[in-house]
């Protein structure tokens, strides 16, 4: 399998984890006229969209528990 081939699937797998969000299938050929620094680079978009979406959850959760 290429490196861009696992790219495009990395890209896909990540959009698939977000919860209630239905599956995302990727045409691979929709993203191959990118080259891999730009794949990796919105790979590294999704990661820290989660990150910040997971500390935004913490910090919900602090307040919660604060509030009992």
């Amino acid at each position: 399998m290429s490196t861009k081939v696992q790219l495009i699937e990395d890209i896909q797998n990540l959009l698939n984890t977000y919860d209630g969000v239905a599956k995302t299938d990727i045409n691979p050929a929709l993203l191959e006229f990118m080259d891999q620094d730009t794949l990796i680079s919105i790979i590294d978009s999704l990661l820290n969209q989660k990150e910040d979406n997971k500390e935004s959850d913490i910090e919900w959760l602090e307040k919660f528990k604060t509030q009992e």
